[in-house]
């Protein structure tokens, strides 16, 4: 498979993020500055609030730049079934239950889902629970993935 249209739908995932996080920390700017939001006695924190929900935006918005960038410049690899698991890898997984899922492990944007070539894809950072635990495995490996609430069993189908 093509990794490229995956790092494509990422960053198009993670760029119209990033303008919707512009609005609202815009929109919470100009609550925090506006004349209503003026204190009205010492226990009014209106104006304090909206300016720690800009600042939470503004910080969440330099990490989406930050990984806009990453994307940018990865080095997509080529995997067969002999390579271990490192960035890049498209993997396919199936648990104990028999579910198969295929996950991309990428250096930021875990838990974004996409749909590329029909195929639904999760992608999971190396400092995610599971992609820690793939990391260096090869296809027929098993890893234990524990959170938690639980742990769970996958077997690995499938490195690209």
């Amino acid at each position: 498979m093509n990794k490229e249209p995956l790092r494509t739908q990422i960053m198009e995932r993670l760029t119209a993020d990033l303008a919707t996080l512009f609005r609202a920390a815009r929109t919470a700017h100009e609550a925090a500055t506006h004349e209503e939001c003026l204190p009205d006695n010492k226990y009014d924190t209106t104006a304090l609030e909206a300016s720690y929900i800009a600042q939470g935006q503004a910080n969440r918005a330099q990490e989406i730049r930050q990984a806009l960038e990453s994307y940018r410049t990865l080095s997509l690899q080529d995997f067969d079934d002999n390579t271990p698991i490192r960035l890049t890898a498209l993997i396919d997984l199936e648990d104990d239950d028999g579910n198969r899922r295929t996950v991309f492990l990428g250096p930021e944007g875990g838990g974004l889902r996409l749909t590329v070539d029909g195929l639904e894809v999760t992608v999971v950072t190396p400092a995610s629970p599971l992609g820690r635990s793939l990391l260096g495995k090869g296809v027929d490996d098993e890893v234990d993935v524990s959170t938690d609430s639980c742990t769970r069993s996958f077997h690995i189908l499938a490195i690209r």
